[in-house]
């Protein structure tokens, strides 16, 4: 047997190994800070089964700029402390939010991605995401009709003056691409994913600037017929979808409204003031879904950046008329940075316990000085990690990153608005890479399942480690860990119900714990 031949087989032989019995990353370097792991038709690394072990032991799982993504160790629960260093007390009669799930948007952009690869690599890359081996991800955002994470600009009634919407349809891209995917998702989901769906943009014909882009809002007042059709619209893209086995847990009352205030905004957008929404909801679309076939289906105001909190809340959850529709407030990431938690989130939920706050969108890769894709980018992981730690420890109860998948470039994007994603495709080798990012997101959606209630977790002295912690429904517990700092940090948790579970958090690295308690 010549020896190239002897390698081929070999190296055959090793992948078979790999497949069946192992699920490592294959890792790629880009010249980033840390790597990517790449999946193809036949292979891909996944977590598999997360139980945690009996009474007595923990289980660990560890992600890392060093290259660790979701290596699982275990641990055994020490009777004693050991009374040096960082003690992590978890306070389990401190009860706050329950979780509803963690998940992404089907964008056009993302659907076309998807689609790109073989039968076998999208197979793949939605069991990565979706099944009980993949990542937990329980909650889809899906846009009705266009947005910048599509090739052209469309709605779903773009007859003018069509106000009985008679003309309603849904376009190629939902027939012929995000519905199938979503079907599939669904069918490969454990549990019934929660759909949300957001619009961009009313019809050119309905709104003050006749476009679909730039500064403008509804013609008329809220009650007229604009305003009327346009809820119609909400409920006629809810009957279309559920024509296909597709019903969604909730709608936005529409993407970023103060993007449609802004003078030559350049993607599609539709205006609203706070005092708009609140009357549009009052008036309009709260009556037309609950006289509808979906009077179940959650509306989630704002779909904006916490910037606009606690004002906006102010403003539409006090109206009574409007309060009722209502279920949720849904805050977007950008701009986290400039706007503390507390005096956002924090204060909303103390004027408004009875609204639960959900995050529905973040991306890396917006900002103009670090734009696009970063293949390997362990920094944009604990961008990530922060923020969704901030958010579950300020009453958030779920996450929803932008689109699942992207190319290359962070495409396509009609005006050329590219970001980063968690999964990206390289179709000409019929390949994806998982991003840190994805590692981030696994950490809490593979863990907090639904139902998963935030507990108080107390430190001995001051650190630089983030955490949250969570009792699950079986009684479980997990408690998640960032270190974003250069030391590797020793610690102790302390769970009166077991004891104490000594750990190291590595330099730059993300820890999940998870344990029993009976």
């Amino acid at each position: 047997m010549s020896s190239s031949l002897g390698l081929v087989l070999l190296s055959v032989s090793a992948l078979l190994v790999l497949s069946a019995g192992s699920s490592k990353c294959i890792s790629r370097n880009f010249g980033h800070d840390s790597v990517v792991c790449e999946c193809n038709s036949t292979y891909c690394d996944s977590v598999g089964s997360v139980r945690p072990p009996p009474v007595g032991r923990f289980s660990s799982y560890l992600s890392s700029m060093e290259g660790s993504r979701m290596e699982a160790g275990e641990g055994r629960v020490q009777k004693n402390g050991s009374g040096t260093g960082l003690r992590l007390t978890l306070v389990s009669y401190q009860k706050y939010q329950k979780i509803r799930g963690f998940g992404g948007s089907m964008t056009d952009a993302a659907a076309i991605n998807i689609l790109s690869l073989s039968a076998a690599s999208q197979e793949q890359l939605l069991r990565q995401y979706f099944s009980p081996e993949g990542i937990g991800y329980s909650v889809v955002r899906v846009p009705m009709a266009s947005c910048d994470f599509s090739t052209r600009l469309y709605t779903y009634a773009d007859s003018p003056g069509d106000y009985s919407l008679d003309n309603f349809t849904l376009a190629a891209e939902d027939v012929h691409m995000k519905i199938p995917l979503l079907q599939r998702a669904q069918a490969l989901s454990p549990g019934r994913l929660s759909l949300l769906a957001s619009a961009w943009s009313a019809p050119a014909w309905m709104k003050t600037n006749g476009a679909l882009t730039g500064k403008g809002s509804l013609k008329g007042q809220p009650g007229g017929k604009e305003h009327k059709a346009w809820a119609r619209y909400y409920v006629r893209f809810l009957e279309e979808y559920s024509k296909h086995n597709l019903s969604f847990w909730a709608v936005t009352t529409g993407n970023e409204p103060s993007a449609g205030q802004m003078t030559n905004y350049s993607f599609q957008a539709l205006g609203f003031t706070a005092e708009e929404q609140r009357d549009w909801v009052s008036l309009d679309l709260g009556p037309a879904l609950h006289a509808s076939s979906f009077p179940r289906t959650h509306v989630l105001i704002l779909d904006d950046n916490r910037l606009l909190l606690p004002h906006w809340a102010k403003v539409v959850l006090s109206d009574i008329h409007a309060g009722r529709y209502i279920h949720g407030v849904a805050v977007h990431w950008y701009l986290d940075g400039v706007v503390p938690a507390d005096i956002s989130l924090g204060v909303t939920h103390s004027l408004y316990p009875e609204y639960y706050l959900f995050a529905t969108e973040a991306c890396a890769g917006w900002r103009p000085l670090d734009r696009g894709v970063k293949l390997g980018s362990w920094d944009r992981a604990e961008q990530y990690a922060h923020d969704i730690i901030q958010d579950l420890n300020h009453h958030v109860v779920g996450w929803t990153d932008w689109n699942l998948a992207l190319d290359q470039t962070g495409g396509p994007n009609w005006v050329k608005n590219f970001v980063d994603s968690p999964v990206i495709v390289d179709s000409k080798r019929d390949v994806f890479y998982k991003q840190p990012t994805f590692y981030s997101m696994a950490h809490f959606s593979k863990f907090l399942l639904e139902g998963s209630q935030r507990v108080g977790v107390s430190a001995s002295t001051e650190t630089d480690l983030e955490f949250t912690a969570f009792i699950r429904t079986d009684g479980s517990v997990v408690l998640i860990i960032l270190n974003r700092s250069l030391s590797e940090i020793q610690f102790e948790v302390w769970d009166p119900a077991v004891g104490f579970l000594p750990s190291t958090a590595p330099p730059h690295s993300l820890l999940t714990l998870a344990w029993n308690t009976h």
